[in-house]
């Protein structure tokens, strides 16, 4: 009988475990920069070329304002908006500045998922950007750490 209820606690655990949603282990934590006064999360779900380009223009501009050790910045980028993040993408070039200036740019996996199932092609993505499992999760998860959310 003892036998009979450690394998049924044996089994609980097991079960607990697996029904634990894997979003939670795949969030990346904030970029590490211990004297940021300012953490701002920047969404970007849409793939306007405007809207896009507004996103960039914000973090250009924060991090013209202070001090780039002062400020750190996240774009997170799912739905459309991971268009920005694509090897083709017209502001590349731009993306990548932000990235030598410490901005980090996340890009959502379920996104990356979603276009795989639908296309039979995963689209790649450049190689700077940061996968997240979860896009709205990892912002949910930044805001949660402090992180002021902005949508441009």
């Amino acid at each position: 009988m003892r036998r009979l209820q450690m394998f049924r606690a044996l089994m609980l655990a097991l079960l607990a475990l697996a029904a634990t949603p894997p979003a939670l282990a795949q969030q990346v934590p904030p970029q590490d920069k211990p004297f940021a006064e300012h953490r701002i999360v920047l969404q970007l779900s849409d793939g306007d070329a405007r809207k896009q380009a507004l996103v960039l223009s914000v973090a250009n501009n924060l991090l013209k304002a202070y001090d780039p050790d002062k400020v750190a910045i996240e774009v997170v980028a799912f739905g459309p908006g991971i268009d920005l993040l694509l090897p083709g993408s017209e502001r590349r070039k731009q993306v990548e500045s932000l990235i030598a200036q410490g901005v980090r740019f996340d890009i959502c996996l379920n996104t990356v998922d979603t276009i795989e199932r639908e296309t039979g092609k995963r689209p790649e993505f450049i190689s700077a950007a940061t996968p997240v499992q979860v896009g709205v999760g990892q912002i949910l998860f930044l805001a949660e750490n402090g992180y002021t959310v902005v949508r441009p």
